[in-house]
């Protein structure tokens, strides 16, 4: 069947986070916090096994206070920040504001980076005839880091799982996208990175097509490769 509508990620797919140095560098200069940069690498390095960068490295240990909240931290905003402060926290920081200050950094479009394809694919599909959705597992509104890199004009609906209190894999976040989409779910392929949650997609009858989580320097063209875009009008691989 002919396909009319793409779904994405976020994390991962079409965004990559900034590096845990990066995201720590960026709130010490911010709030003028000094170490030397053996401490820094020290920092760096806990935060890192902690799993406190949210879209970062998953965590080595999940602390048993914090398992319960990190399980559901996509459920809604409340939970997310009280997940990935609550690992933070485990990292002994100078500063109290340090740790909201690096919540708060994630959230910036200044943290994330489109994958070096991302464009031209949403570009290709938008004039195609072809309709986008973006289904996200985040506990934050990510629609400011799409309009800041020029990508929100490519997207027709945003589905994002702390405004519908469930996570992909849930099928209702899928049946929700191809409802605001106009199409039935096998008229709909997902594209993620997680075989898990976007591979939920599935069991709605949606096309599934995978891409690997990397950083965007080593992932230059995994969306392209992908071949979404076709060469006629209303139609796509």
């Amino acid at each position: 069947m002919t396909t009319k509508g793409v779904l994405f990620d976020f994390s991962g797919t079409l965004f990559r986070i900034e590096s845990v140095g990066s995201w720590l560098r960026a709130v010490f200069r911010e709030q003028g916090t000094e170490t030397d940069e053996a401490g820094f690498d020290r920092y760096v390095a806990a935060l890192t096994e902690a799993g406190a960068l949210p879209g970062g490295p998953s965590p080595v240990r999940v602390p048993a206070a914090l398992a319960e909240a990190y399980a559901s931290r996509d459920v809604s905003a409340e939970l997310h920040r009280t997940a990935y402060t609550g690992l933070a926290r485990e990292v002994e920081l100078p500063g109290e504001g340090t740790y909201d200050a690096l919540y708060a950094r994630h959230m910036s479009p200044d943290a994330w980076r489109p994958y070096p394809d991302a464009a031209e694919v949403l570009r290709g599909l938008r004039a195609n005839g072809i309709a986008v959705g973006v289904v996200s597992n985040i506990g934050w509104d990510l629609r400011p880091v799409f309009r800041a890199h020029g990508l929100d004009e490519f997207v027709d609906a945003y589905v994002l799982s702390f405004e519908h209190g469930a996570q992909k894999p849930d099928a209702r976040l899928f049946r929700t996208a191809c409802e605001r989409l106009g199409l039935r779910p096998e008229e709909v392929v997902m594209v993620g990175d997680d075989r898990h949650a976007d591979g939920g997609a599935a069991a709605l009858g949606c096309g599934v097509r995978f891409v690997d989580h990397l950083p965007v320097t080593e992932r230059p063209d995994a969306l392209r490769r992908l071949e979404l875009v076709a060469s006629g009008p209303g139609s796509a691989g």
